[in-house]
């Protein structure tokens, strides 16, 4: 399969420096309008993917991110917004990143170019037939992700993998590639741009519909949300309030007490008031 970097192209525009401010920013958010035209394409993909998640988390197994630079990052996001977000435990979900945690904060050379890390780094964590594992990477070809993804494919382990470029050697290695074609970056090659936006709304979409899947949600709330500040517990107070139509001292006080919007309501709905 022919495999071109389309990540690496010459930029769309040039004389970057001789741009005005309001030029620089009507250009980029020019080329950051054709990011979720290309993640609409390649839904079919995703749904692949989330469906075999679910399937997986459903059989008590776990979901597993891996990446390096801005890639790795965002699986990190994405993972730690999950447990406040649907109340599900930190384990679920974990994002790992080439270099470790000091990575997340400060580049460390050469992470990204073994190939046999990511599978060390996996190993710290039991993994099992039972999880999933998607490898993040805009290029399609970080030594870092692509090793994991093989390691875990001879352990019969599912893969998916997110990244920008087409027939690339990370698509060709998971089992589920997910391939979001974005185009040259408005500064050529920074793929933290265009790219990560891309990764980013996919994150969004797997997580999400995974959540909802496994039943986090209920209409549209967040029934299962983390009430770690006092703006998430007034927003459980309304959705008890809203779900049951009793007042907000009857609400405060179930949320009080049972301290997750769900048993708030499922007890109150149960007569344990």
């Amino acid at each position: 399969m022919n495999f071109t970097k389309t990540t690496e192209q010459d930029s769309n525009h040039d004389q970057l420096e001789n741009m005005s401010v309001v030029e620089l920013l009507t250009n980029i958010n020019s080329e950051d309008k054709s990011v979720p035209i290309a993640v609409e394409k390649a839904i079919p993909q995703i749904e692949k993917l989330v469906q075999h998640i679910v399937t997986k988390l459903k059989d008590g197994g776990r979901l597993f991110y891996i990446g390096a630079g801005t890639s790795g990052r965002l699986g990190i996001v994405d993972a730690s917004e999950c447990p406040p977000t649907f109340g599900v435990s930190h384990d679920l979900v974990i994002g790992i990143i080439a270099g470790g945690d000091h990575a997340i904060r400060n580049a460390v050379e050469f992470a990204e170019d073994s190939v046999t890390q990511a599978w060390e780094d996996l190993k710290q964590y039991f993994i099992t037939e039972k999880d999933v594992v998607i490898g993040i990477a805009a290029s399609g070809t970080t030594p870092y992700v692509i090793g994991g993804l093989k390691s875990c494919n001879e352990h019969g382990i599912i893969t998916g993998c997110i990244t920008c470029n087409r027939n690339s050697p990370l698509s060709n290695t998971a089992k589920f590639p997910v391939e979001v074609i974005v185009g040259p970056e408005f500064v050529t090659g920074s793929s933290r741009m265009k790219a990560g936006t891309a990764q980013k709304l996919v994150l969004n979409m797997i997580s999400t519909a995974t959540m909802i899947q496994l039943g986090h949600i209920k209409g549209n709330k967040m029934i299962d949300m983390q009430l770690s500040n006092n703006k998430l517990v007034d927003r459980g107070i309304r959705m008890i309030m809203n779900e049951l139509l009793i007042s907000q001292e009857e609400a405060k006080t179930l949320l009080n007490k049972y301290q997750n919007v769900r048993l708030a309501v499922q007890n109150y709905e149960n007569g344990n008031q």
